[in-house]
């Protein structure tokens, strides 16, 4: 039997308790933790990647639209939404296809959105990603480049600003984000974080670097196209021949 890997994000320890307490009767279901807080479930969705979210749509610091906005509706796990909302956001819900709980949660409707969520994960409905981008738009939240990075580092979570980050790392199924003396660690692959980064400020200079064009002091030629960029700060980083053409815009070739 495929486990469903499940994450919990409620800011309410009473409704986290009783998401779990309904999902012990699908034996499919695997809960790989849960959160209090959006910041937290964003940390974890990208550290642990969940098949599924439990996600309450409204909670202090991040709600869960806020989620999604940070993760990238492309890269969100299947969605169940937890929510007190009246009937008409409701219908709002139910008309994109993303299914949702009312608080008391009912067994039936629980039983109900799993098995919603079943189809989604065995890939019946393939086109989560827009559903999720429709479900921000109808609501009045702009998708657009990431604003800031979640970096977790143990039980310490970072927020840290994209205008704050001087140049990007590949580590291996990380990136790490260098900014002043301090590096963070994020769990994303530089071609995930590339297609999420605004291309007027981050430009990928070779295969394992991106860097922050605001922050170029100046370039010197190298060879065969390469070149020797120079941040602000000092920094020193070689670009490869093979992302050339990047640098050429950059230049106003």
């Amino acid at each position: 039997m495929t486990q469903i890997r499940t994450l919990i994000v409620d800011d309410e320890a009473l409704a986290r308790t009783g998401v779990r307490k309904h999902l012990q009767a699908h034996p499919d279901v695997q809960i790989i933790g849960d959160c209090a807080s959006g910041t937290d479930a964003v940390a974890a969705i990208r550290n642990d990647r969940p098949d599924l979210v439990f996600l309450d749509v409204q909670m202090p610091d991040l709600g869960g639209f806020g989620v999604i906005e940070e993760i990238g509706p492309d890269q969100m796990p299947a969605v169940i939404f937890v929510t007190a909302f009246d009937e008409f956001a409701l219908k709002a819900f139910e008309s994109r296809a993303l299914d949702y709980l009312l608080k008391p949660i009912r067994k039936e409707r629980m039983d109900q959105a799993l098995a919603r969520i079943r189809d989604v994960l065995r890939g019946h409905e393939s086109d989560r990603g827009d559903q999720l981008r429709r479900l921000l738009d109808g609501h009045g939240v702009h998708v657009g480049y990431l604003k800031r990075f979640v970096a977790k580092n143990g039980s310490r979570i970072t927020l840290v600003n994209v205008d704050d980050v001087e140049w990007i790392e590949a580590a291996d199924n990380y990136v790490e984000l260098h900014v002043g003396p301090k590096t963070h660690l994020v769990r994303e692959t530089l071609s995930e974080v590339e297609q999420r980064l605004n291309p007027d400020q981050f430009l990928r200079i070779r295969h394992s670097t991106i860097v922050n064009v605001r922050l170029i002091r100046e370039l010197e030629p190298l060879f065969n196209g390469e070149y020797l960029i120079r941040l602000t700060n000092g920094t020193e980083l070689n670009s490869s021949r093979r992302y050339r053409r990047k640098l050429a815009v950059l230049l106003g070739e």
